[in-house]
């Protein structure tokens, strides 16, 4: 089968490859219909390198099942999926505990397990959802980091009525946006510098965009607020700016939620830090997507809400692409050549 495979930094290959096969009872192989490029991905290809030359790599995806092994019984073949990309190994403490998402363990396929950045891909079947009809592939391959946002608000004490803040308007915030309606929140600022994907916030329900090149994201959330910030602020940027920055915008007393990774060292001015500790603020960060029983709630919530049609994924996908265009379509992404939201392959394209 084809697939990409992560050599070394900015080394990603179209290749030729093994196909997964049956080797335990409880194995499913499913056949990718649609996988997408996640901000990790874009990270690792850049600085950070592969966890296992020549892994095939991936971990956002949906597709329908190719084959079981002899004890499935919750899916069948043909039938319409996502997967859970994480694997947690249920013995450390952190697991016996139920807290899945801090196992000492914890990673996806694609970094020591072959990913979905191919034909096919293999997982046991507690890792296989299957989705309904009226979820489509493209949706479905952002199932995962939609569980990943909804990980992160059930960390938080956000109630109907309260005012949120997200700061970057990538696909994690844009989902964020939406998670944050869901939770009731009144009204939903969200931040960022670039004003095409401030035009996509609005359409996914963001009430204020706020453009923070000219004057700073604080000052004009202030200006908007009252003087007060908000009761919960998303960091989805990852950027060591933002980082930084995300504190001054919480209320007394509010809470400030980290989703992104810098990926690099964040100094702290300040007058920053400081709201942390006058303020009396909450800082959670959120790991991973999955949660007891395996894989959460994350993962039947989102499924839940995007069949009704309340979480949109198809205003913020901008390429559909083959995986023989991934080497090129990666260093467009890193180098900015472009504008680009969502990036999903399309294992079938010619």
């Amino acid at each position: 089968m084809k697939a990409l495979k992560l050599y070394g930094k900015r080394d990603l290959r179209f290749e030729e490859t093994v196909e997964p096969v049956i080797e335990k009872s409880d194995e499913v192989i499913i056949k990718v219909k649609a996988a997408g490029i996640c901000g990790s991905d874009l990270s690792r290809y850049a600085k950070l390198g592969p966890y296992i030359e020549g892994m095939v790599w991936g971990h956002e995806f949906s597709g329908e099942v190719a084959a079981i092994g002899s004890d499935v019984s919750s899916v069948k073949i043909g039938d319409r999926v996502a997967g859970c990309p994480a694997l947690y190994c249920g013995k450390c403490e952190s697991c016996k505990k139920g807290f899945l998402s801090q196992c000492e363990k914890l990673t996806v396929i694609g970094a020591k397990h072959p990913g979905a950045f191919a034909e096919y891909v293999k997982l046991p079947e507690e890792h296989v959802l299957p989705i309904p009809d009226t979820i489509d592939f493209d949706t479905a391959a952002c199932i995962e980091p939609s569980s990943v946002v909804a990980h992160g608000f059930y960390r938080t004490n956000l109630l109907p009525g309260a005012d949120v803040a997200v700061m970057g308007s990538g696909s994690i915030g844009l989902l964020a946006v939406q998670w944050a309606k869901i939770f009731g929140a009144r009204k939903v600022y969200v931040i960022d510098i670039d004003h095409k994907k401030l035009k996509i916030a609005k359409e996914v329900g963001a009430d204020v965009v706020i453009h923070s090149v000219e004057k700073t994201a604080y000052e004009q959330l202030m200006e908007l607020t009252n003087g007060k910030g908000v009761d919960l602020v998303i960091e989805s940027a990852g950027s060591p700016v933002t980082s930084a920055q995300v504190f001054a915008l919480a209320k007394k007393g509010g809470q400030v939620l980290f989703l992104g990774i810098p990926y690099s060292d964040v100094n702290i001015e300040r007058f920053y830090f400081e709201k942390i500790v006058r303020n009396e603020l909450t800082v959670l960060g959120s790991w991973n997507a999955i949660s007891a029983p395996f894989p959460g709630r994350e993962w039947s919530t989102t499924i839940q809400y995007m069949d009704k049609g309340q979480i949109k994924v198809k205003p913020f996908i901008t390429h559909r692409v083959s995986l023989a265009d991934g080497p090129e379509i990666f260093e467009k992404m890193i180098n900015k050549d472009g504008f680009f939201g969502k990036v999903l392959f399309h294992p079938e394209k010619s």
